[in-house]
């Protein structure tokens, strides 16, 4: 009796296993990145009641202002004139030379005050309106002893930021021939030298004050 042969099984899938064998196994993936975890530190008792009172705290926000240029002055801005200065620089020409003084006086009153002065000013002066800082009196003085001792109270009181002072001169009638030695001495210096670039202006004082043997001194600031 002849054996039949076998006719092989036709497996398609047959290598596929051998293959997928074969196959080089593929990489696993990376582990995710560790994060960062930020444990908060217990609060002191002052943080915490800080924190209780004024609560949660948020960032600032900064808010950014554009400013422009500034505006162009006016025309009329340019011509306007600047009152102020022109006033300091009238008293800065006084105060550089000591001014050319202006004099007027009778028999017994006296008068002055540098040039340009302001005749307002000058009204007040006359009028006692100034109250009187410091006083001087130059009584039982000769005149070669008066003159530095005024020219010694004028510079201190001016130091000390006086305004308005009063120089007693008398009116010497118990002088020789009644002549006012004192007073017209006084008159001379505060108008010549070193005083003078210190003085705006002077007057008999009022009766109050010493009258007409007394004289108001109104300084330089």
């Amino acid at each position: 009796m002849t054996k039949k042969k076998e006719t092989p099984f036709n497996n398609p899938f047959s290598g596929v296993k051998l293959e997928q064998a074969r196959a080089p196994a593929k990489a696993a993936p990376p582990p995710p990145p560790k994060r960062k975890v930020q444990v908060e530190k217990p609060l002191d008792e002052e943080s915490a009641m800080f924190l209780e009172a004024v609560g949660a705290v948020g960032p600032v926000r900064q808010v950014k202002e554009r400013v422009g240029p500034p505006e162009p002055p006016t025309a009329a801005q340019l011509k306007r004139p600047n009152e102020e200065a022109e006033s300091l620089a009238r008293l800065a020409e006084l105060v550089s030379d000591g001014g050319e003084f202006e004099l007027s006086d009778s028999d017994e009153f006296v008068e002055g005050s540098v040039r340009g002065f302001d005749q307002g000013v000058m009204r007040k002066l006359r009028a006692g309106d100034f109250t009187t800082q410091a006083t001087l009196d130059l009584h039982g003085l000769t005149r070669e002893q008066a003159k530095p001792s005024l020219e010694a109270f004028i510079q201190k009181c001016r130091i000390a930021g006086h305004r308005c002072v009063l120089v007693v001169t008398g009116r010497g009638l118990n002088s020789t021939d009644q002549i006012p030695v004192l007073k017209r001495g006084a008159q001379e210096w505060l108008t010549h030298g070193r005083v003078a670039k210190q003085v705006l202006g002077f007057c008999s004082a009022k009766p109050k004050d010493g009258g007409m043997g007394a004289i108001y001194v109104l300084l330089r600031r």
